[in-house]
């Protein structure tokens, strides 16, 4: 059975107050005998503050962000090797706003994909349409697209023990959720796709993220494909977090 997960992507939000409080009240009201596996990916600056914060509990740590290099003459960057050294076990790639924002293309985020594998951590790739797309009907096609260029480079194996994470954009920030059911429909065309392309995808955990809050946590997460969210705005208050960690 896979194991549940909810990640929480502070994205640029945080201080080191913040850090304190929020991660005490998370861990505080997070029961030893909690099921589901719980992460927080907040901004750089912050990872070694969280990292100490979390020490010796069952909270993981994750990036937002990383190069796809290694080391070498790129300045700004931070390497998948440096993540590993703070403590980190979890990387987001692809996320869409760096694909929307910072033009990171199917390329780019395949070979970043690549480095945080390379260092023995684990990746949460994300994947979803725009509205434009969805209404043009090519959901399918486009998260078809995002995969398979991971695939192509790494294979659907490798693939398949990463995390993966469906989030529709138009239900980014918007207040507006995908349906159980249409987050179903596209969480199962995903697992279908890695099982076409040679993988066991029933080891793969899919998470659904785009404005999950506390009151459709639970809907979501009966859904036979969702195994748990990738989790924004809600992930920033403890009590609405912690909601849906439960749900989970």
């Amino acid at each position: 059975m896979r194991q549940p997960m909810v990640a929480g992507n502070w994205k640029l939000n945080g201080s080191r107050k913040m850090v304190h409080e929020l991660l005490g009240d998370l861990l505080s009201g997070l029961s030893d005998g909690h099921a589901a596996e719980v992460a927080i990916c907040p901004p750089y600056v912050y990872l070694h503050e969280a990292m100490t914060r979390l020490e010796g509990s069952r909270v993981a740590l994750g990036a937002q962000d990383v190069s796809a290099e290694d080391e070498g003459a790129y300045t700004g960057e931070v390497s998948a090797p440096m993540l590993s050294d703070v403590g980190c076990r979890y990387v987001i790639v692809g996320h869409s706003e760096r694909r929307s924002l910072y033009h990171e293309t199917d390329e780019i985020v395949a070979h970043k994909f690549q480095a945080v594998n390379r260092a023995g951590l684990c990746p949460i790739l994300c994947v979803g349409e725009s509205l434009e797309e969805r209404n043009a009907g090519v959901t399918e096609a486009v998260v078809a697209r995002q995969l398979d260029a991971v695939v192509e480079l790494l294979g659907a194996e490798t693939v398949s023990r990463a995390v993966i994470a469906y989030e529709p954009v138009w239900a980014i920030g918007t207040g507006l959720t995908a349906s159980p059911e249409q987050a179903q429909a596209v969480h199962a065309y995903i697992r279908g796709r890695l099982a076409a392309a040679g993988a066991k995808p029933d080891q793969t955990r899919l998470l659904y993220g785009g404005s999950v809050k506390p009151d459709n946590a639970a809907e979501l997460f009966a859904m036979p494909d969702i195994d748990g969210g990738l989790i924004g705005g809600a992930s920033l208050q403890a009590e609405a977090f912690l909601a849906i960690c439960n749900a989970a």
